[in-house]
């Protein structure tokens, strides 16, 4: 089926080939300098689309002063009270988000639909595991991937029964496998976009891991137009991690990639500290350049041969190398000095075309 576009501000949600990246902030959103100070932090890091809580009016009547100060399309999370997403619409949000479990019965949802046609502003239903209709947990024994399929769907009806679409949909749960089914049994439900992710995921390292399982899984199934890694850490490591779950499944191609073997005794160099150097010395975000850093020859030119540029290390020198071809010898520092010389050249005339 075909998929519906849905905008964000200027950002679209379901077209082909491009995944926005959210975030959520994690200040209070009346202090509106700190919430703005950490949008642009966001935006820096490469976040397209950011998310503030909206728990109180305070917070909602900050809305358009934090609108008029980022460079972002601002969503706003809505939870209990539909008033505080009419009021949050009515300061200029550019999305809402709420989760049906907890807005309230069907005529507050008519009420928040009315006002979001009036400023054309989409709506995400946000469905998660925790704060499922107490009916639908019992009639499916929990939250289960059906469950979280027909919550989010009978607000989609509500909202279609109020001729409207601009709808985005999410269903997030703690369990990766849950989420990557009910996300699978919802591509095959409806054309509306996805916002997928893994929510309540634990330690930093843990979620990293969920996140990266959960949303890679569902990628490669072709499932997901926006994603959110949900971390407890400061939201530029959501960012970050996102971004680079699109570069590691070649959705994003607009950095360095790097890749090294995993060393073991045949290595005499120091390849970790390299690696660093390497990566710190290159301009990044400029265009992608596949640069290969290997201890020893076995893991040189032939098992990289597909890099664009690449170096391997033998007792004391080293080998530069394009596209499997050697191009230089000499000692290891003259290498990899050679090595950043020449990847930072290429990611240069990259940026000029």
């Amino acid at each position: 089926m075909d998929k519906r576009l849905v905008y964000v501000g200027g950002v679209p949600i379901g077209k082909p080939d491009y995944i926005p990246v959210q975030s959520m902030t994690n200040t209070k959103t009346h202090d509106v300098t700190a919430t703005v100070e950490q949008i642009h932090a966001l935006a820096a890091a490469g976040c397209d689309i950011v998310r503030v809580s909206v728990p109180d009016k305070e917070s909602a009547a900050a809305i358009r002063s934090i609108r008029d100060q980022i460079p972002l399309p601002l969503v706003a999370d809505i939870h209990f009270d539909y008033r505080l997403a009419i009021e949050a619409m009515e300061n200029g949000a550019d999305k809402i988000r709420f989760n049906p479990g907890n807005i309230g019965d069907a005529q507050r949802v008519r009420t928040l639909v009315a006002c979001a046609k009036s400023h054309q502003t989409p709506i995400r239903i946000g469905v998660n595991g925790g704060s499922l209709e107490a009916d639908i947990k019992e009639r499916f024994g929990g939250a289960t991937p059906d469950a979280l399929v027909e919550s989010a769907m009978r607000h989609v009806r509500l909202l279609e029964d109020e001729n409207f679409h601009d709808i985005v949909i999410s269903l997030k749960s703690s369990s990766v496998a849950n989420t990557v089914e009910a996300y699978r049994l919802m591509a095959k439900t409806c054309a509306y976009p996805l916002h997928i992710g893994v929510t309540e995921t634990g330690t930093v390292e843990d979620g990293i891991v969920k996140s990266a399982i959960g949303i890679g899984t569902l990628l490669l199934d072709g499932i997901g137009d926006t994603i959110r890694v949900s971390l407890s850490d400061n939201p530029v490591r959501e960012v970050e991690t996102g971004l680079r779950i699109l570069r590691a499944l070649h959705l994003r191609r607009d950095d360095v990639e790097i890749i090294s073997c995993p060393t073991c005794a045949r290595t005499n160099v120091e390849l970790l500290k390299i690696i660093d150097q390497v990566s710190n010395s290159l301009p990044r975000r400029k265009g992608y350049l596949k640069v290969a850093i290997m201890g020893c020859a076995v893991n040189g030119p032939g098992e990289a041969g597909d890099a664009d540029i690449g170096i391997a290390f033998g007792a004391g020198n080293g080998v530069l190398f394009k596209r499997g071809d050697k191009v230089a010898s000499g000692t290891a520092d003259e290498m990899i000095a050679a090595l950043i010389r020449e990847a930072t050249a290429m990611l240069e005339r990259a940026a000029e075309k």
